[in-house]
């Protein structure tokens, strides 16, 4: 019963490899890269030549918190959904990687076949920044136009925002709209879940395109669509990532090190992130030793 391993990535390539290698012809892998990132036609084609990887595309330019990220994700699911035999889905990124062995994914998502695995909670969730997450959606957060990446577009994205809520303005949410959810933008899913997902996004195009110009929109659209939903009934509030929250080695999510290799080994996570070179480099070694079969 295969497996779809969804990869949103921008860099890394070699680690893209290493995270294809991992996984045996039982699982699929479609991988969406960065339109503006730039990639040989050498790396491309040994991406493509990974017996595992169906699909390596650069349909999008994907800017951080902008809305070609989740058209992306849309993007890839809808082609994973192609092959009736793929029956779960993961979503990952390029700083991503597995921290158990194969035969675990294998046996313990046939198990949880009926669960979906996906962070969630409400909007305005009680005490959250950003006026409990309605900031993001309620303003013009111009991440999609702009690149947040480049200093004088971030200023401009901040000062846009500003300036909006100097003068008392925001969009406002239908009374046609879900309720709201929001989480980490990485999942674990069935497939009658992403199918469903897929159909209501295609019957309800004004709820996606009520997020565009929301920061981050891939961290409420599946919530949103799946929480108001019978799925909500299968669904366990975790995304089975080891994901600390807490800056460190100059990230927020921070660089995994050595120093988090005890945690990852205790965690109930299939997979890890952010990994970057050269930080990662001991821990990502150790962590091959330990789920190699």
């Amino acid at each position: 019963m295969p497996q779809a391993i969804l990869i949103t990535a921008y860099k890394n390539y070699h680690h893209l490899g290493e995270i294809i290698k991992f996984f045996d012809d039982d699982f699929e892998v479609y991988i969406h890269i960065d339109k503006k990132s730039i990639i040989t036609k050498e790396e491309l084609n040994k991406l493509k030549n990974y017996s595992q990887v169906k699909l390596v595309t650069q349909k999008y330019k994907v800017n951080w918190g902008g809305f070609n990220h989740l058209k992306s994700i849309l993007y890839l699911t809808e082609k994973a959904l192609k092959n009736p035999q793929n029956y779960y889905f993961h979503l990952i990124s390029g700083h991503d990687f597995p921290i158990k062995k194969l035969s675990e994914f294998k046996i313990y998502f046939v198990e949880n076949r009926t669960s979906e695995f996906i962070s969630n909670f409400e909007i305005p969730r009680l005490g959250g920044a950003d006026n409990g997450g309605l900031d993001r959606i309620e303003y013009y957060n111009l991440y999609n136009v702009f690149d947040a990446k480049v200093p004088i577009q971030n200023g401009f994205i901040r000062r846009f925002i500003a300036l909006q809520k100097k003068i008392k303005f925001n969009r406002p949410i239908s009374s046609k709209m879900p309720k709201l959810y929001s989480g980490s933008t990485w999942w674990s899913l069935s497939r009658p879940c992403v199918e469903y997902v897929i159909n209501y996004s295609n019957k309800n195009k004004f709820v996606l395109n009520r997020f565009k110009h929301t920061l981050c929109s891939e961290e409420f659209y599946f919530q949103t669509v799946i929480m108001n939903s019978s799925f909500a009934d299968y669904v366990k509030n975790n995304s089975l990532r080891y994901i600390d929250w807490i800056a460190r080695n100059g990230n927020n999510p921070a660089i995994l090190d050595e120093t988090d290799l005890e945690k990852i080994i205790k965690s109930d996570a299939f997979f890890a992130r952010k990994f970057e070179y050269p930080l990662s480099i001991n821990i990502l070694n150790k962590i091959k030793a330990m789920i190699k079969e």
